[in-house]
C-alpha cells in the first residue's frame, strides 16, 4: 500500500468530495479518482459510495479513515525523526486551542517555536476541548491545550498545566449573590447561561448537575466568555465556571460552591502517546514555561 494513496483516500474522506480533494492535493481529478480505484483493488473493497454532488465511507471505508491517520501520521513522524538526527525540525504542527484558558501564552509560545523551527509550519485550530481530544487521538492535531474535569484519556498523555474551582456567577441582585456558599440543590429552578457542550467548562456543570439528579436547563447558550458573564450580570440566567473565568471584568457577582459540589476545571496540555507522537510537539512542550503548572 503506498502512502500517497492513502493520502489521497484521507483527503477525498474529508473534503467529501472528488474535485475539492483534488483541489486541496494539488492533482488532477482523473489522477486521483485512479488513485483511489487502485487503492480499493488492493483492499478489494469500495471505500465510497459515489453521487454526482457528494461521496460517502462505506463501512470498510470508515474502517481504514481512522487507522489510515494513524499510518500518515506515523509515516511523518518517521520523516521528523531522521531530520531531528540530522539537527533539522522540520513538517508540520496543527495546534488545538480552546478558548480563554489563560494559563499559558500560546500565541507568545507559537513565536518562539517559530523563530526556533522555521522549517515546521504550523496550524492553529480554536474549539472545544472534546472534539479536540478526539482529533488528538485521531491525529489530526498533534497537541492541544484543554481544560476538562483532568480524567484519563485513553491513547492521550494529559498533562496538567493548573487547577481551580468552579463558581457561581450571577446578577448582583440575585437572590443568592451575597451567599457564603452554595449547593446545586440551591440552584434548583433556575435557568443558566452556559457554554457549548464541547466546552470543558461546560462539560464539568453538566456531569456535576446530572451526579447530584438537579435540573440544569440551558436557555442561553454562548461561545464567548464576555458574553456569558455580561448575561448573567443582567440576570437572564446563573452559571457555573471556573474562577479564572468569574474573575474577569464584568458586573456580575461571583459565589463559592461547596466543597465538593462539582469537579476541578483542570487545564492541560495533551498530546498522543505511542508512535503517533510528534516531535514538533515536544519541542513545542519543551519550551513551555516552568512556572506554567503554577499558574
Amino acid at each position: 500500500m503506498e502512502l500517497r494513496h492513502l493520502e489521497h483516500f484521507v483527503a477525498v474522506a474529508e473534503q467529501k468530495h472528488f474535485t475539492r480533494a483534488a483541489e486541496a492535493m494539488s492533482i488532477s481529478q482523473s489522477g486521483l479518482s485512479a488513485s483511489i480505484r487502485a487503492l480499493e483493488r488492493e483492499l478489494r473493497a469500495s471505500l465510497f459510495v459515489r453521487n454526482t454532488r457528494s461521496v460517502e465511507l462505506t463501512e470498510a471505508g470508515r474502517a481504514l479513515l481512522c487507522e489510515g491517520r494513524r499510518t500518515l501520521a506515523a509515516a511523518e513522524a518517521a520523516k521528523d525523526a531522521v531530520a531531528a538526527v540530522q539537527g533539522l525540525l522540520r513538517g508540520h504542527l496543527t495546534v488545538g486551542l480552546e478558548q480563554c484558558l489563560g494559563v499559558v501564552d500560546v500565541p507568545a509560545l507559537l513565536a518562539k517555536f517559530r523563530s526556533a523551527y522555521p522549517g515546521v509550519e504550523i496550524e492553529v485550530r480554536q474549539g472545544g476541548s472534546t472534539p479536540m481530544l478526539d482529533e488528538l487521538a485521531s491525529g489530526r492535531l498533534d497537541v492541544a491545550f484543554v481544560a476538562t474535569a483532568g480524567d484519563p484519556v485513553d491513547g492521550l498523555d494529559l498533562r496538567p498545566l493548573s487547577r481551580e474551582s468552579m463558581v457561581l456567577v450571577c446578577a448582583p441582585d440575585h437572590r443568592l449573590a451575597k451567599a457564603s456558599g452554595v449547593t446545586l440543590d440551591d440552584l434548583a429552578g433556575e435557568s443558566f447561561v452556559d457554554f457549548d457542550p464541547t466546552w470543558g467548562a461546560r462539560a464539568i456543570s453538566d456531569r456535576a448537575f446530572a451526579t447530584a439528579g438537579v435540573a440544569h436547563p440551558v436557555t442561553i447558550e454562548v461561545n464567548d466568555v464576555h458574553t456569558l458573564l455580561a448575561l448573567v450580570a443582567h440576570n437572564l440566567g446563573v452559571a457555573l465556571v471556573p474562577e479564572r473565568i468569574a474573575a474577569k471584568r464584568g458586573d456580575h457577582a461571583t459565589v463559592t460552591l461547596a466543597p465538593g459540589t462539582a469537579s476541578h476545571w483542570q487545564v492541560s496540555v495533551a498530546v498522543p502517546t505511542g508512535p503517533a507522537a510528534s516531535l514538533a510537539a515536544d519541542a513545542l512542550l519543551g519550551m513551555l514555561p516552568t512556572t506554567a503548572g503554577h499558574a
